[in-house]
C-alpha cells in the first residue's frame, strides 16, 4: 500500500542565486527521502524584501528570508527557533563558520530564527576586458572612483533600499555606525558629510540606475559595454562564472576613502532559511534545513547550482574559487567587516521608507540638515512602533 507523500512548500526569491539551489537541494533530498516532496516557489526581489514573514508563514513551510525580518519573526513567533530542534554541535559549526556576522544576523533574543544559507554584502565589480582595452585600472580610492564616474563609466543601484544601505555604508566608513542612539540615525556632522559625499558621486551616474537593483546593474554591465565598474552592490557570484552572462565580471573589495586607508564598510545582506511554526511536518522541514546548511552541501551542490553559500568552508574552498574567478576569496574581507543593520521589529518601517528621502536628495539636492531631520523623525517613529507593538 502506497503511503501519501509528505509535502513541504517553500518560498524564495526569483534569481538563479535564490531559486535554483533550493530546487536542486530539494531534488537531492527527495532522492534520499522518497517519502518527501518539496515544492519551491519564487517571488521578486522586491517582494522578498517587502512581504511579511508572518503572512508567508501561514502559507509555506520553508521560507528564505532577509535578516531584517528577524525581530518581527521573533516577536510574532511565526517561525521556529532552531535551538529547540537542532543539536548544539551543528549550530556551533554554523556559528564558527559564519561568513562575517551572517549567523548572528538571524539571532535575536538569544534564539536562532534562521540558518544563514546565503551570504552577501555590497562589493565592487568590474569588466576586466574593458578595463584592459581602455587602459584603465580598478579604482582604489574614492577619488579614483569619482574620476572614473566623471568619464561615464561607473554604475550602481540607486533604488531606495540600496541607497539607504549605501548611506549606512558611508556612515560606517566615516567612523560612525548608524542607528546607535534613540534620537538620531547619525550625528549631524557625519550625516551632512555623508550626504554631500554620496551626492558628489551620484551626480555622475546615469539616471537609469535609479530603477536598477544590484543584479540589474550586473546585467547592464554584462549585456552592454559602457559601464566598466560598479563600486558597491550586493554581490552575485553568478556573474563571475563563465557562461552565465555575455561577459564575465570580476569582483573586488571596496575602495578606501583615502590612499592606504581601510576599505569602505558595507551593510550586510544575505538570506537565511526559516521554518514556519505552522508547519505540520516540522521534523522533516528541520532535517531538510540542516541538509541545505551543512558544510558538505554548501560547498558542493548548493554553490554548484548557482547558490552563494553562507558557510565559511565554501568561501575558502579552492574548487569553488576556481569556478568563480576567486569571487569568494576576493570579497571575503568585505563580508568579514560588514555592518549588521538593526533588526528590531519596527525597523522595517524605517527601512521601507527612509531610502526615498535620500534618493530625493540625491536627485534634487536640498538642505542636508533638513534631510537628516526627516530621517530622524521617521527613525523615532519606527522605535515608537516597536515599543507599542513589541
Amino acid at each position: 500500500m502506497n503511503r501519501e507523500k509528505i509535502q513541504l512548500k517553500g518560498i524564495t526569491w526569483g534569481h538563479t542565486r535564490g531559486f535554483v539551489p533550493m530546487v536542486a537541494t530539494a531534488q537531492r533530498y527527495e532522492e534520499l527521502h522518497p517519502e518527501v516532496e518539496i515544492i519551491w516557489t519564487k517571488r521578486s526581489l522586491q517582494e522578498f524584501a517587502d512581504k511579511s514573514v508572518t503572512d508567508l508563514a501561514r502559507e509555506y513551510d520553508l521560507m528564505v528570508i532577509d535578516h531584517p525580518w528577524t525581530g518581527h519573526a521573533a516577536a510574532e513567533r511565526m517561525v521556529i527557533p532552531f535551538d529547540d530542534f537542532l543539536p548544539e554541535a551543528f549550530l556551533a559549526d554554523q556559528r564558527e563558520n559564519s561568513v562575517g556576522q551572517s549567523y548572528a544576523s538571524y539571532n535575536f533574543e538569544g534564539k536562532q530564527w534562521a540558518l544563514p544559507i546565503d551570504a552577501a554584502t555590497p562589493v565592487a565589480a568590474s569588466r576586466p576586458d574593458l578595463l584592459q582595452e581602455l587602459g584603465l585600472e580598478v579604482p582604489s580610492t574614492f577619488e579614483d572612483l569619482l574620476a572614473l564616474a566623471k568619464k561615464g563609466r561607473v554604475g550602481f543601484s540607486l533604488i531606495p533600499i540600496d541607497v539607504l544601505m549605501s548611506f549606512y555604508m558611508f556612515c560606517c566608513s566615516l567612523g560612525e555606525s548608524p542607528c546607535q542612539r534613540d534620537n538620531e540615525v547619525v550625528s549631524s556632522q557625519t550625516g551632512v558629510t555623508v550626504l554631500k559625499l554620496f551626492k558628489s558621486l551620484a551626480d555622475h551616474i546615469d539616471p537609469r540606475f535609479y530603477t536598477k537593483n544590484p543584479f540589474k546593474v550586473f546585467e547592464d554591465m554584462t549585456q552592454q559595454d559602457e559601464i566598466v565598474y560598479c563600486p558597491f552592490a550586493y554581490g552575485y557570484s553568478n556573474y563571475s562564472r563563465p557562461g552565465y552572462a555575455r561577459k564575465l565580471l570580476h569582483f573586488h573589495d571596496l575602495v578606501s576613502m583615502e590612499k592606504g586607508g581601510t576599505p569602505l564598510i558595507s551593510t550586510l545582506g544575505g538570506a537565511g532559511l526559516a521554518i514556519s511554526s505552522q508547519s505540520k511536518h516540522l521534523d522533516v522541514a528541520v532535517d531538510y534545513a540542516r541538509f541545505v546548511a551543512s558544510a558538505e552541501i554548501q560547498q558542493t551542490l548548493y554553490v554548484e547550482t548557482g547558490g552563494q553559500p553562507g558557510h565559511l568552508k565554501a568561501w575558502e574552498n579552492e574548487n569553488v574559487n576556481a569556478a568563480t574567478a576567486n569571487y569568494f576569496k576576493n570579497t571575503l574581507p568585505t563580508l568579514q567587516r560588514a555592518y549588521l543593520r538593526p533588526r528590531y521589529d519596527g525597523h522595517l518601517y524605517f527601512q521601507d521608507h527612509a531610502g526615498d528621502i535620500v534618493v530625493n536628495y540625491l536627485k534634487n539636492g536640498g538642505d542636508e540638515l533638513a534631510v537628516l531631520e526627516e530621517l530622524n523623525k521617521m527613525y523615532q517613529e519606527s522605535l515608537a512602533w516597536e515599543n507599542v507593538n513589541g
